[in-house]
């Protein structure tokens, strides 16, 4: 069960920040994120953390 929290929370974030990414260039829409530059700035940020908690994760795993 070691690092499958992390694991879990890390890959939710860089599909949050994606998605939030490509509302926020104007690419879905239907959402008061659509076309709002804001967006288009955190979704990467977001994603980024993600990919560290990710990478942590991994890394608490493979120390067994």
């Amino acid at each position: 069960m070691r690092g499958w929290l992390s694991l879990t929370l890390g890959l939710l974030a860089v599909v949050i920040g994606a998605v939030w990414t490509v509302q926020g260039l104007g690419y879905v829409s239907g959402s008061v994120m659509t076309d709002q530059k804001i967006w288009a700035a955190i979704g990467p940020i977001v994603a980024l953390v993600g990919l560290v908690v990710l990478w942590l994760g991994l890394r608490s795993r493979r120390r067994r």
